[in-house]
């Protein structure tokens, strides 16, 4: 283990293949972590809760960690973010304690991992860009941004761009497609908002978090897409809110199924949730995205946490309950403090008491 630790950082430190080797050191951090969970507790008599995720909320469950820890070193959390897919399979083969992500999961995962899916928080994936000039707010349609993905639309001032941004001065350049890479939440969020609004992407790639996009150029990470883009004059890309809010990108609002140009906000991301979930508040896995309402933001989603009904080491049950309970008490409260869209009330009442009957 050490010696394969110490090949990934040589790989980092020369820069080569990058992003290999750092998901091999993250990746190899995640294991050191679960395995150290046993001499943890019995040594200190502490529990470290270890769990893998999305790149999307990473930064919440970084503060969350933060926070938690502060409560008792009796009970200790780390998040590790290997992206969507890998943490379902970490999760579902028995590593880890818990798993985050922004896929519902499959009846497969379900029924062989014995997992089940709890939405945590509300995020939104926009459209982020960086034009010289600082031409405006852009508009977006999901039929453009599905043209723009699949590189049918080249440039930025295009007809079908400047159709709906008429009040602004588009330049005449490329257009630099970024793209997250196989496995991510991301991509599945966003491929199922365009797949809901384009009959040929829909045809052509899909609802996926592994797209086979045409044109473009991968960042690994959602803070990789929103550096290159925020470095990359005539460049485009798709991040959670926050971290367009957090590094000042520009980010556009988006066409509704109702009609209606909306931005990401508590609000309208509220308002999405609420469409489809009210009045039962017991659709855990739905999909959120293209939801009715005059002022639901479409590309809206849950970000999952992904459990296994039944934990082997029963020493760590009543420490997750705590976690959870914690999580969907102090922890939304936090996640507003961070910028983020808490579940709205009824929703909280119904998944605190689903985790009740796990235990």
């Amino acid at each position: 283990m050490q010696i394969t630790a110490r090949f990934a950082r040589i790989c980092l430190s020369s820069g080569r293949h990058f992003t290999q080797a750092r998901r091999l050191l993250t990746w190899l951090t995640f294991a050191a972590a679960v395995s150290l969970c046993p001499q943890l507790c019995l040594a200190q008599e502490t529990i470290a809760l270890v769990g893998s995720g999305s790149s999307v909320p990473a930064p919440l469950y970084s503060k969350w960690a933060e926070q938690y820890n502060k409560r008792s070193p009796k009970i200790q959390m780390r998040y590790l973010p290997l992206g969507t897919s890998e943490s379902i399979k970490q999760i579902s083969h028995g590593n880890g304690d818990f798993a985050a992500g922004e896929m519902p999961l499959t009846a497969k995962e379900r029924s062989e991992g014995s997992l089940i899916e709890l939405p945590a928080i509300l995020i939104a994936i926009v459209p982020i860009y960086n034009l010289p000039g600082t031409p405006g707010e852009l508009r977006f349609s999901g039929a453009l941004l599905a043209d723009i993905f699949l590189g049918r639309v080249k440039t930025w001032n295009s007809p079908a761009i400047a159709k709906l941004n008429p009040h602004l001065s588009l330049p005449e350049l490329p257009i630099k497609v970024i793209y997250r890479p196989a496995g991510k939440g991301s991509n599945y969020v966003f491929t199922d908002f365009l797949s809901k609004t384009s009959a040929q992407f829909r045809e052509e790639i899909g609802t996926t978090p592994s797209p086979k996009w045409p044109v473009g150029s991968p960042a690994e990470r959602s803070a990789d897409m929103a550096e290159m883009v925020r470095s990359e004059s005539g460049s485009i890309g798709y991040v959670e809110v926050q971290y367009a809010i957090k590094m000042n990108i520009p980010y556009g609002s988006v066409l509704n199924s109702a009609g209606h140009f909306v931005k990401a906000s508590e609000r309208t991301l509220t308002a999405a949730c609420r469409a489809v979930e009210a009045p039962g508040w017991s659709k855990f896995s739905a999909s959120l995205t293209n939801a009715p309402g005059a002022e639901s933001f479409p590309i809206t989603s849950f970000s999952w946490l992904y459990l296994r009904t039944a934990v082997p080491d029963s020493r760590r049950v009543p420490a997750l309950a705590d976690l959870l309970n914690w999580i969907f008490t102090g922890g939304q409260q936090i996640a507003v403090q961070e910028g983020y869209s808490e579940l709205p009330p009824p929703l909280v009442a119904k998944v605190r008491a689903k985790i009740d009957s796990l235990k």
